[in-house]
């Protein structure tokens, strides 16, 4: 009898808690907070690269960050099989590709795929776009919903990166609007968010309108003083990372800087910065 009154009170303790952990203020912020990776964006040091290529990856594994996104489909000289050992050997995944359109088409689809997929990425995010009206911009998020799914079939996911540019208005609506409204949940919504406020957008209500489709995003500042590294500009950055948290689907932040005078003092920088900010 006593053996069996233990046994009970032992598990209505842990019950208890259990639903202490849970319903605490807390265990609920360390429930819905995940670890989420920060890659950085190689056009950030597109000045460097040529110089040093080996020796620049090296470097940004060392700063900290876990991946790269490459822009464009220049190899620098390297067979995809290099460029992977050098990834691993600096501790670095490929978080994404910047590929151009017609790289997505037709048969060259299972080409960039299979080159992804020496290179451990499934991100395949074309970089820009136009058309000259709302027509335009449905008949582009037609054509995204069928390379998306021929992209599933070979493992790969495709979307779209935001500039300034895509956030003028066609009857009301913006082009990034007409865009993501016409497509698939599929096709990933980067969010540049620099970009997305020099387009006179606001980046929070765009995370939350399109949710669990922004799998990757880029982390830019806005305002401040010129050349200002991530987090020392006007960016709130609390709101913005409580949504990818929560909302977002984010799997990987992805910082860019374009505009220090010493690119990678200032991708260490913004990367220091960041990683205090997203805590």
């Amino acid at each position: 009898m006593t053996h069996s009154m233990s046994r009970r009170d032992a598990l209505r303790f842990a019950t208890l808690a259990a639903a202490t952990v849970a319903f605490s203020p807390m265990g609920l912020a360390e429930e819905v907070k995940k670890k989420i990776p920060i890659g950085l964006e190689l056009y950030s040091v597109r000045s460097e690269l040529p110089k040093d290529f080996t020796g620049v990856i090296e470097a940004i594994g060392k700063m900290g960050y876990e991946g790269v996104e490459f822009a464009g489909y220049h190899l620098w000289d390297k067979k995809p099989v290099e460029l992977r050992k050098l990834l691993d050997d600096n501790g670095l995944k490929c978080c994404g590709t910047h590929t151009p359109l017609i790289t997505l088409e037709g048969d060259n689809l299972k080409k960039t795929a299979d080159l992804h997929h020496t290179l451990g990425n499934k991100f395949l995010i074309c970089p820009s776009l136009s058309a000259k009206d709302a027509a335009g911009w449905e008949f582009l998020a037609k054509k995204f919903n069928d390379i998306a799914a021929r992209a599933k079939e070979f493992g790969m996911v495709v979307g779209y990166h935001s500039h300034a540019s895509d956030y003028k208005k066609f009857d009301g609506k913006t082009a990034w609007e007409i865009f993501f409204d016409n497509t698939h949940p599929e096709v990933v919504h980067q969010l540049d968010t620099g970009n997305a406020l020099d387009g006179g957008a606001d980046p929070l209500t765009l995370i939350k309108r399109y949710p669990g489709r922004t799998k990757t995003t880029h982390i830019k500042e806005h305002g401040g003083a010129v050349g200002a590294p991530v987090g020392e500009g006007t960016i709130d950055w609390k709101p913005l990372l409580e949504a990818y948290q929560t909302v977002g689907g984010t799997e990987w932040y992805i910082i860019e800087h374009e505009t220090g005078k010493v690119p990678l003092e200032s991708v260490k920088s913004s990367l220091i910065n960041f990683r205090k900010l997203s805590q």
